[in-house]
């Protein structure tokens, strides 16, 4: 998967499978697969470069007030989406990858990415939620640790080899074949997180950086930072920079779309979107307030159809 410096491509968080009452809208209580099918089409009908799905096991109560527990597996997820696609990348934003085996994990990705016909991206993160880590037996205040060689492992363990092999700390595995292997010569990892030791994965160890709401201001600094880790370590080949961007709607929304909405006409927006290209950021992850499954579908389409073409002007 190549991305041009300089050229902006979008993709999206899907509603529905992660219902946090911090940012679902009232009306994915009562969505399903089908809502989730609608979104994922129109998002592979208005060149959308990938759709996301979250990863949590479970919710402690002394969180669910604010997260719910309403969270869909990402592999059964992506993999029921891609069979109703032909285009669109299947991202996991992100896996909590250290909870699980890397064998076991790779196994399940790499299936995704086979059937799909080689269109996953496996974003990867540490994770946050202690109650989780100690269910599974998973040593929570080490995770960063742990996510270092998990990654490590799943690069073997998602490449073109049958008997892959890794030799770690924690992990270790030789002569073990695994098929079917991943369509992609080698599955992209994209690496979660601003915080200096998730900076410090992605450009060490990642293929791509899938920041956590940093405002535009702050992003050139984190760019910079990112590359000059990543030469310092010797890697050579290019790092995707990613962002989430303020929220946007297409027009002028009849409802109030929150302080940070960027809205308007389609050049206003693509404008406004372009900075972000500028800064060396190669893809945007978007959103759209909205009230209903049949707005967000529109804002999708319009994004689509007309600021889209107007992103690489």
């Amino acid at each position: 998967m190549v991305y041009e410096q300089g050229r902006l491509v979008y993709g999206m968080q899907l509603p529905v499978q992660a219902q946090s009452a911090i940012f679902a809208e009232e009306w994915e209580a009562q969505a399903g697969p089908a809502e989730l099918v609608e979104i994922a089409r129109t998002a592979d009908r208005a060149g959308f470069d990938y759709i996301a799905n979250c990863d949590h096991i479970a919710i402690p109560r002394r969180l669910a007030d604010a997260m719910r527990t309403t969270w869909y597996d990402p592999v059964a997820t992506l993999s029921y989406l891609a069979a109703v696609t032909e285009r669109v990348k299947l991202l996991s934003h992100v896996a909590i990858v250290g909870l699980r085996h890397p064998l076991a994990a790779a196994k399940a990705y790499a299936t995704v990415d086979h059937l799909s016909g080689g269109r996953l991206i496996l974003g990867v993160g540490a994770g946050h939620v202690e109650e989780e880590f100690q269910a599974l037996g998973v040593d929570f205040a080490g995770r960063g640790r742990v996510l270092d060689e998990t990654v490590d492992a799943l690069k073997a363990a998602l490449g073109q080899e049958e008997y892959p092999e890794h030799h770690g700390e924690r992990f270790r595995f030789s002569g073990l074949g695994q098929r079917p292997r991943p369509a992609q010569e080698r599955v992209p990892i994209w690496v979660g997180g601003s915080s200096p030791a998730a900076m410090r994965r992605a450009a060490t160890r990642g293929d791509g950086w899938l920041p956590q709401g940093d405002p535009r201001t702050k992003l050139p600094a984190k760019i910079a930072k990112l590359k000059e880790l990543r030469e310092a370590a010797g890697v050579g080949t290019p790092l995707v920079i990613g962002t989430i961007t303020e929220p946007l709607y297409i027009g002028e929304p009849a409802f109030d779309a929150g302080p940070w909405t960027i809205s308007g006409k389609a050049e206003a927006v693509a404008d406004s979107l372009r900075a972000y290209g500028a800064m060396g950021v190669h893809q945007i992850q978007i959103r759209f307030p909205n009230r209903s499954l049949a707005e967000l579908t529109d804002q999708m389409a319009a994004f689509g159809a007309e600021v889209a073409p107007l992103l690489n002007d």
